[in-house]
């Protein structure tokens, strides 16, 4: 399966274990997804579980949170993540606090899906990457899958889940890994072992990161698209780099980002983000405090630059091989010389 036919796969198994789950969005119905992660739900499951909303995102957040205070999981999808802003005032006032001022009198179990991050030239309204904005808020949780066997895995458990989850879906991805050359064709995610995805129900669990690549000289900390990335420049550079694909921001597997740095003492970490306030610097400061004195060069970050997502320079912006390059051979320098 490719990452569309995955998340289909997890939406379909829910919704036939469990009648309370329910999709809803623009076009997710008779469209079945501007992507067709949605396809054929509608037509299998009915006009009530699986529908087409107005275009208004605070409409479709608001309601999915009274949904889900009504016994209800539902799963809400926002077209585009560039366009979740006009929702945030239910999900951070609304959703993620309704627990908590309820005593636990009510929850708010909803997914929220939206596409993300660059590579498909969106320009400045089809391409951004806001997680770190979530991750700030208390009650929420930020899911980024980087496969399919993981996309369908952590869908199924960000759904059973009481809280409401940030489902955020690397587009670039979605129909083959990314290594960061535009240049080159994209292979498709049936060359590759992750995408064998069990057509039942099996769950990731949230908050267990994944060593995609076990090494010595320095941690690489990615999460969605750039877990490729990485993963494909360490290895042309020859450096026995650790990655570690994070899967979910929150809550965060820091016992496994802990024990990788302690063991190499350098961490480099990756993401496609702006780089002020984006959550490498939160991942930077925990590392800093949890592993200073392991640590035997300075932490860096790759990300996307402070301004608005370029379309005609949009491989500038995007933290390529050239730029991760250049941080890990400065990172472990000293260890080829």
């Amino acid at each position: 399966m490719n990452m569309i036919e995955a998340i289909n796969s997890g939406l379909d198994n829910m919704m036939e274990r469990d009648e309370n789950v329910v999709i809803m969005g623009e076009d997710v119905g008779f469209f079945g997804g501007v992507f067709r992660a949605t396809a054929g739900l509608q037509e299998k499951y009915g006009k009530t579980r699986c529908f087409d909303s107005p275009i208004s995102e605070c409409g479709i957040i608001g309601a999915a949170v009274g949904m889900g205070a009504y016994g209800l999981r539902p799963v809400p999808e926002i077209q585009f993540a560039d366009y979740i802003y006009p929702g945030m005032d239910q999900l951070i006032s609304e959703a993620a606090r309704l627990r908590y001022r309820s005593a636990g009198e009510f929850i708010a179990p909803l997914t929220v899906r939206s596409p993300f991050g660059g590579g498909i030239f969106g320009g400045q309204t089809h391409s951004q990457s806001p997680e770190a904005m979530f991750t700030h808020v208390s009650g929420l949780k930020t899911v980024i899958p980087s496969t399919p066997y993981d996309a369908k895995g952590l869908l199924i458990a960000s759904i059973e889940d009481n809280d409401p989850v940030l489902f955020f879906e690397p587009k670039r991805i979605y129909n083959g890994p990314f290594t960061g050359y535009y240049d080159k064709p994209v292979e498709p995610w049936s060359k590759f072992e992750e995408a064998e995805v069990p057509d039942g129900h099996y769950r990731v669990e949230l908050g267990k990161a994944n060593i995609v690549r076990a090494g010595t000289e320095v941690t690489v900390l990615a999460y969605g698209t750039m877990v490729h990335v990485a993963k494909a420049v360490v290895e042309e550079h020859d450096i026995d780099a650790e990655v570690i694909d994070l899967r979910t921001l929150v809550p965060l597997d820091i016992e496994t980002i802990e024990a990788s740095v302690q063991k190499t003492g350098r961490c480099l970490i990756v993401h496609e983000a702006t780089r002020t306030s984006g959550f490498g610097a939160e991942l930077s400061a925990l590392v800093q405090e949890r592993c200073f004195y392991h640590l035997e060069a300075p932490i860096e970050r790759v990300t996307g630059f402070d301004t608005p997502y370029p379309h005609s320079l949009e491989w500038a912006y995007f933290p390529g091989p050239v730029r991760i390059g250049e941080a890990l051979e400065k990172i472990v320098g000293e260890l080829k010389s």
